[in-house]
């Protein structure tokens, strides 16, 4: 799989469990913040779409670890930890 290919699931999973009525796959930035001044997203958001990557990937996130916050950050850094999690290869 490609890496956009994995960006852009992504950022489709992140429209369709948040339920984001005015945001669109193309209008969230890959690199752009999830949480705060960019997307907007928040810890029930968060745990909605742990649960939803969890699903479509098999991922899974520990609600007590510091390094979510990383994986969270943003489209990039979850797709990279899908495809380590995974043993996905990224081209």
């Amino acid at each position: 799989m490609k890496k956009q290919e994995l960006e852009l699931e992504i950022k489709e999973i992140i429209v369709s469990s948040l339920d984001l009525e005015d945001v669109t796959a193309a209008d969230i930035v890959t690199d752009e913040p999830l949480f705060g001044d960019g997307l907007g997203l928040d810890s029930i958001d968060a745990l909605e779409l742990g649960m939803a990557l969890k699903k479509r990937y098999g991922v899974t996130f520990k609600a007590d670890k510091q390094e979510n916050k990383e994986h969270f950050k943003s489209v990039a850094t979850l797709a990279k930890y899908i495809a380590a999690s995974t043993g996905m290869n990224l081209e």
